[in-house]
């Protein structure tokens, strides 16, 4: 099981030997990549059933900041059935279920370097399988991706692990490219098999994380009714005047990266932002990223590295 950099180097991957990029940037990741692991395994630690989730993300995201990085997303904690996009909106009551299964994933960067990492933390001994799974997927998917590659390959590879295992991936959840301000920047990577002439080059950065979920769901998501993460789209001409400059804060604070409306309290009350955020939503100078969740209702479970490509294969960053 894949838990930190140390356990990476006890089974053989690469975790330092970083040479395509520039000094500066390779440093910037791995010190996001640093960052992320620890935070990642402070949280795996630190989830227990009954706490609210708001102080799971708040937590992530103040540990992030203290240590020298950046969120580059709103911590996400996706519970059972919900695979993916689910931050805390303000005030939020929920809590961890007891027997649930609850997907962490973090995202950090330095000057707009990121690094992208998840964990599964399990509390129903039933779906412990299903966790290692995803972890050995993982971990294979690691040691396959180098250059010259295609993602079909890799895909049919993640799948074939899965499915031994007696597990079903998610289809429609992929891996991604990373970019500088950048989360999902150009080329995807499918947990199944695929049609694709689209190759992995050296110096490329990518986020790598298999979903699974039971071998009798419908292994696909679908776009809940909810969403609580937002990104800047366009400068478009609004209505009103804190529209316009709520979008600016939005902008000179965030950037390209998706934010949690919680990080909106920086800018002022609930009561002087909301008629300015809605108008933004609705003039499409945000957009929202819908909460996932698994089509059939069946539990999902999540493991995730960032890994730089060098030329003999995956360097791990997180």
């Amino acid at each position: 099981m894949i838990n930190n950099r140390e356990d990476l180097e006890k089974i053989g991957l690469k975790v330092t030997g970083l040479t395509a990029l520039n000094k500066e940037a390779l440093e910037k990741y791995e010190e996001a990549g640093r960052i992320a692991s620890k935070v990642r395994e402070r949280m795996k630690g630190f989830v227990k059933e009954g706490m609210r989730i708001i102080e799971i993300c708040e937590k992530a995201e103040e540990a992030i900041r203290r240590m020298g990085g950046e969120p580059a997303f709103p911590c996400n904690v996706s519970v059972n059935e919900v695979a993916a996009h689910y931050t805390s909106p303000p005030g939020d009551e929920r809590i961890i279920p007891k027997g649930s299964v609850v997907k962490i994933d973090i995202g950090v960067h330095v000057d707009g370097y990121i690094a992208d990492t998840a964990v599964t933390v399990c509390f129903n001994s039933d779906y412990e399988d299903m966790v290692q799974a995803s972890h050995v997927a993982l971990e294979t998917a690691i040691r396959t991706i180098r250059p010259g590659i295609s993602t079909s390959e890799l895909g049919s590879k993640i799948q074939s692990v899965i499915e031994s295992r007696g597990f079903k991936p998610i289809s429609n959840l992929t891996g991604h490219q990373i970019g500088r301000y950048m989360i999902h920047a150009g080329k995807s990577l499918p947990n199944v098999s695929h049609i694709s002439f689209r190759k992995i080059h050296e110096g490329e950065v990518y986020a790598i994380e298999p979903f699974v979920t039971t071998l009798e769901a419908e292994g696909r998501v679908t776009e809940g009714d909810e969403s609580h993460i937002f990104r800047f789209l366009k400068r478009k001409n609004v209505r009103l005047r804190e529209s316009k400059n709520l979008l600016r804060f939005i902008e000179r604070n965030f950037k390209t990266l998706p934010f949690a409306e919680r990080w909106l309290k920086k800018y002022g009350s609930i009561d002087l932002y909301k008629p300015a955020f809605t108008e933004l939503l609705e003039s499409k100078c945000l957009i929202a990223y819908p909460v996932f969740i698994e089509e059939s209702g069946k539990w999902v479970v999540q493991s995730e590295h960032t890994v730089y490509i060098d030329k003999d294969g995956a360097v791990v960053l997180t």
